[in-house]
């Protein structure tokens, strides 16, 4: 499984952005995919998940409202738009896969790829 995230950068507080992750070595639609994040001197958690159709979400409380997780099983993308962002969302933040889903609101997933540094200025 390769996973390869992008679309970090430095933005604003308030600004947006949108992260994208490139799957491969795996059947891409069989995989509830998501990201994690892990801030300067923090453990790494979870963000959003979506199931293998797209049509259930969850995410991490502070995120919800503000961040939108997507994918499109015909091109092997997964996707998070982030806006209204805030300081403490400055993290390197890593695409995800796991075949299950989980249960509750948070998740566990057994691959994850490189991260992309997203940093907000306050």
């Amino acid at each position: 499984v390769q996973l390869q995230a992008s679309g970090g950068g430095l933005v604003q507080v308030g600004g947006s952005l949108r992260l994208s992750c490139a799957a491969s070595g795996l059947t891409f639609s069989r995989y509830v995919m998501g990201w994690l994040r892990q801030a300067p001197g923090k453990e790494r958690e979870f963000v959003a998940a979506i199931n293998r159709s797209g049509g259930s979400t969850k995410y991490k409380d502070s995120v919800k409202g503000r961040f939108t997780i997507s994918r499109d099983n015909t091109k092997n993308m997964v996707y998070l738009q982030m806006n209204s962002l805030e300081p403490e969302d400055t993290a390197v933040y890593y695409c995800a896969a796991d075949t299950t889903f989980g249960i509750g609101s948070t998740w566990y997933p057994s691959n994850w790829g490189q991260g992309t540094l997203v940093t907000v200025s306050s």
